[in-house]
């Protein structure tokens, strides 16, 4: 497996005209969510466009996307409102300059992955593929934000797990295998959809530092599966090295008509 660079430096944040740079970045909002590829729950409608307007009403400074199409050939024919670039270039719009795509399923029609849209910038990116052979292609997508001000670096992993519990213990591996590349005091956020139904990875996660921060303030990760009526607790986000204020599951309409998973979002402080 490569070793991903943790960096100790020599990365610097490169000055971007696109990119308005505050003195410091006192607190920042993360916000996970699994688009479905653009569709509804049950594929029934297709509702990017309505899903991008709802993510821009966050506000968020950095979005983590699962299940994002970079092609589809057939759906771009099929649906007149396919946009003309990637569901991510086209979720990011003008509020986020900076986006990474880790492509990890590809097949005839087209690939999906997951995405990063970054309003700081990526200085570098790497996609870990963690998938099980015979199975859905899955992916660690890993992205080192370098926040404005005072130059810090904040490791930012995308993720989507296996829908078995043998594969995710796998995918977990080496998740841990990735961090344990970092330096202990890399600020690490971890986020995205685990399928963890039965809530084993903070017993994994937590050695390493990383702690789920609707668990942390509310003593259990957050239900965000089916979106019309959560019951299972399927997304999460992680951290370490940082402090975290407001978790919030968004459950209202509009979220709850969006994809079949509802989002997750938290301010963190570097």
């Amino acid at each position: 497996m490569a070793t991903f660079d943790s960096g100790n430096g020599e990365h610097a944040c490169q000055p971007d005209g696109l990119i308005e740079r505050p003195a410091s970045v006192r607190r920042f909002t993360v916000l996970t969510v699994n688009t479905h590829k653009g569709f509804a729950a049950l594929n029934r409608r297709f509702i990017l466009p309505e899903l991008r307007d709802a993510v821009h009403s966050v506000s968020a400074d950095v979005v983590f996307l699962q299940e994002v199409h970079g092609t589809h050939e057939p759906h771009s024919r099929r649906y007149s409102r396919w946009p003309s670039m990637p569901q991510y270039e086209f979720l990011a719009d003008s509020l986020w300059p900076q986006f990474a795509y880790g492509r990890n399923a590809v097949y005839p029609e087209g690939d999906h992955g997951n995405a990063l849209l970054s309003k700081f910038q990526i200085i570098r990116h790497d996609n870990l593929d963690v998938s099980i052979s015979g199975h859905e292609g899955r992916g660690l997508l890993h992205c080192v934000l370098c926040l404005p001000g005072d130059n810090q670096h904040v490791h930012a992993i995308c993720v989507h797990l296996g829908l078995r519990e043998s594969h995710r213990t796998q995918q977990l591996t080496l998740l841990i295998r990735r961090l344990d590349d970092l330096p202990a005091e890399a600020k690490v956020i971890v986020a995205g959809d685990f399928n963890d139904w039965r809530q084993r990875a903070d017993a994994l996660l937590e050695p390493r530092g990383l702690f789920e921060v609707f668990a942390e303030h509310h003593g259990k990760p957050a239900r965000s599966f089916p979106a019309r009526l959560p019951m299972l607790r399927l997304d999460r986000i992680y951290v370490r090295n940082l402090k975290t204020h407001r978790p919030q599951v968004l459950t209202a309409r509009p979220w709850s008509h969006l994809s079949d998973h509802v989002p997750l979002s938290v301010e963190i402080e570097p």
